[in-house]
């Protein structure tokens, strides 16, 4: 059996319009998934953009503002909250966990404590999307079109502590290796272990904090960072296909889970738990 999908959106993600609730549901029943959380995008930060990079993304140009920044509409928490409400009654063998995915949450504290107390979600993801540099915040590509390689991913390592320790409000680090995504074609590849101490600062903040770290499958996978998890001292992991679609549901899970078995990780007690060490 697959695990459980920790890291999905929907409709009511804002940058997902190809989402789709109740067909993502029906693919989880179709994979044999034992859960899955729908995690909407929930981004407060306005950050900095070549008008041309979105070109592939006609639906975020609407979003940007006078000064090139694309700036995320508000969450519908409420809508979110009745569909998956009739998801749960279309499909009552599918355990669907309710979620969202907190975009810099340090940065945004009063915005995310009216969120919650909007209503109980159940899984809640912290993610770095942004990193600030010269008065602006960006995301990894912008960076990446300005600055070494280097400096970016270690900018992007040195604030996941900061808002480890200060944003208590989220359950899973999502996606640490988000930067990774983006890394440039036209650089040295990508050397994890060039970031070893770096990578190893991150996760032990994480695991002292007693979080759990989601292995992301959009991006590429790196075992070393799981290893590293491991030895820090991480009790647990989760996973997360960062679908945006039904078809991406639960992408490359099988080989996903094992590699983090060979890292040390078992499944927990109940399908849908996450996996333990």
């Amino acid at each position: 059996m697959l695990p459980t999908d920790g890291h999905v959106h929907s409709e009511w993600s804002w940058d997902a319009p190809h989402g789709a609730m109740e067909e993502t549901c029906a693919q989880a029943v179709a994979l044999g998934l034992p859960a899955i959380a729908f995690t909407e995008h929930v981004d407060h930060t306005k950050w900095t953009v070549e008008p041309a990079e979105l070109d592939p993304f006609p639906h975020l140009k609407k979003l940007l503002d006078a000064d090139d920044r694309v700036v995320p509409p508000v969450f519908d928490a409420l809508g979110y909250l009745e569909s998956l409400d009739r998801c749960r009654h279309r499909f009552p063998d599918l355990r669907i966990i309710s979620g969202v995915e907190l975009g810099e949450p340090h940065r945004h504290r009063d915005q995310v404590a009216r969120l919650l107390a909007v209503g109980e979600f159940e899984r809640i993801l912290g993610s770095l999307h942004t990193i600030p540099w010269a008065d602006k915040a960006s995301e990894p590509p912008f960076h990446f079109r300005q600055r070494p390689p280097g400096d970016v991913l270690r900018d992007y390592l040195a604030e996941l502590p900061s808002m480890i320790t200060t944003a208590a409000e989220f359950g899973v680090l999502a996606h640490i290796d988000y930067a990774v995504r983006y890394w440039p074609a036209d650089a040295e590849p990508f050397d994890p272990y060039a970031f070893e101490d770096e990578f190893r600062h991150a996760l032990r903040t994480l695991a002292d904090s007693g979080r759990v770290l989601e292995v992301n499958t959009r991006g590429p996978r790196n075992p070393e960072i799981v290893r590293w998890w491991y030895d820090e001292g991480g009790q647990a992991v989760g996973f997360g296909s960062d679908a945006h679609q039904p078809t991406g549901l639960a992408f490359q899970f099988a080989e996903a889970a094992a590699m983090v078995e060979a890292q040390g990780f078992r499944p927990g007690h109940h399908p849908y738990e996450f996996w333990v060490r």
